[in-house]
């Protein structure tokens, strides 16, 4: 046995029993309530994931829970090397020789962070839940392990939760915002300290600590910093990929061109012309690689054809709109694609299914959304609808495509008004894309 991680362990159990919980923006996520199951925390590297676990431990305090039953634990520490899977035991012996008094008795959440940097964990873990009465939080990322594997090690007892970063709630909440959204109508005061806040988080984006940071060049180097280490850490190390200044510049096109058609094809001519050697089926591997890391996303064609939803381009989407911003230029970045791909953020975490529609007359719909209870609506995105010829070619792809799809209903989320004196069509509803994120959703 070695003493020196035993006493680790101790002393880490001492703390994690008794320090307070720090203090944190609420997260909107939730839990699965099955009994038997891991709660796996997942999401893209500093999106809030520790934070979530401390903020369930919180909330069971809150419920009148001991706090010696409230245990969290980080596996990342260097006093740790050398622990290995089949001593994972001495975690709970050490913890159940200082509180016998609940074991089997009283049920003990356990918070367990970084715990894929001991390699055999998943058996530990899958016997704690057979074994002890226990409520198990599981979370992690490491270039030996994504986050989302965290959940499929546990071989089918782990239930995902997946950690983004802050929508505009959340945002709204970390200024201090009064929770939920203003009682009926906004009044006019209301409607403008949301629409500045808006703009604020259209500005920096929703990684919690981007939004704290009040210098510019400060928050792009963190940013920057974040992708550097998706990219090192996630991707080349992991991955073991060689070719290093492909996938760099393979990073900064994705980044810099979110909510847009996406054609690997197109991407690897353009390279081949510029002297950059990377293969076709390369490109298409780092796409995966980056997905698996939570740092970009791709929505399909939405076509009952299954053949069709493959070999139509994806439109590509970004974790967080701020990744864009701080690989381009603020005046180089379209307001339009940054307001749609922080709309395709809020609608992932909300809807089952989502894709994007084509209709046979040419015109095209953002989204079309299939809510968990079955229901579906068909959204488009528009910054600016000032212009009489922008508003019309807006509501026009979308009565088109209501035509198709009959049971989706019809929303449009804009940045501006619409003209005077327009009429909204029967079936289509106009909001405001700060309204909509605050007061509504989709399913």
């Amino acid at each position: 046995m070695n003493n020196q991680i035993l006493e680790t362990i101790r002393q880490k159990l001492g703390d994690a029993v008794r320090v307070g919980f720090p203090m944190m923006t609420r997260r909107d996520a939730g839990v699965s309530t099955l009994k038997g199951k891991a709660h796996a925390v997942i999401g893209m590297r500093r999106a809030g994931k520790t934070c979530f676990l401390f903020q369930n431990l919180a909330s069971r305090l809150q419920q009148g829970i001991e706090r010696e039953r409230l245990v969290y634990f980080n596996f990342e520490d260097e006093r740790l090397a050398g622990w290995r899977a089949e001593e994972l035991g001495w975690l709970t012996e050490e913890y159940y020789r200082e509180f016998p008094q609940f074991r089997h008795r009283a049920e003990v959440i356990w918070c367990l962070d970084e715990i894929q940097v001991i390699p055999g964990w998943e058996r530990f873990v899958r016997r704690m839940l057979d074994e002890e009465k226990v409520e198990i939080f599981l979370s992690g990322s490491s270039a030996r392990m994504l986050s989302r594997e965290v959940a499929t090690s546990m071989r089918g007892r782990a239930m995902e939760t997946v950690i983004t970063p802050f929508s505009f709630r959340e945002f709204l909440r970390s200024r201090q915002w009064p929770d939920g959204a203003p009682g009926g109508l906004p009044s006019s005061t209301q409607r403008s300290e949301l629409r500045k806040h808006f703009d604020a988080y259209l500005a920096v984006g929703g990684f919690p600590e981007a939004t704290a940071c009040e210098d510019d060049r400060q928050r792009v180097s963190l940013l920057q910093g974040y992708v550097d280490t998706v990219l090192f850490r996630d991707v080349a190390e992991r991955h073991q990929v060689a070719n290093l200044p492909a996938l760099r510049a393979f990073v900064r096109q994705l980044l810099r061109n979110p909510a847009t058609l996406f054609s690997v094809s197109k991407i690897h001519a353009d390279f081949t012309s510029r002297g950059i050697p990377v293969s076709k089926e390369s490109l298409l591997g780092y796409l995966a690689y980056l997905e698996d890391a939570f740092l970009v996303f791709t929505v399909p064609l939405s076509d009952r054809s299954e053949r069709r939803r493959q070999v139509n381009p994806r439109k590509l989407y970004l974790a967080d709109h701020g990744l864009a911003l701080a690989f381009s230029p603020t005046a180089a970045m379209d307001r339009g694609h940054l307001i749609e791909n922080l709309v395709a953020c809020e609608l992932s975490r909300h809807s089952r299914d989502m894709g994007y529609v084509k209709t046979a007359a040419g015109y095209e719909v953002d989204f079309l959304v299939t809510g968990f209870d079955g229901s579906r609506q068909l959204i488009q995105v528009a910054a600016d609808i000032t212009s009489a010829k922008t508003y019309e070619r807006e509501i026009r792809a979308l009565a088109e495509a209501s035509k198709t799809f009959k049971d989706a209903t019809a929303l449009l989320l804009c940045d501006t008004s619409p003209p005077s004196a327009t009429t909204v069509p029967k079936g289509i509803t106009i909001l405001p894309v700060w309204q909509w994120l605050t007061c509504l959703r989709t399913h």
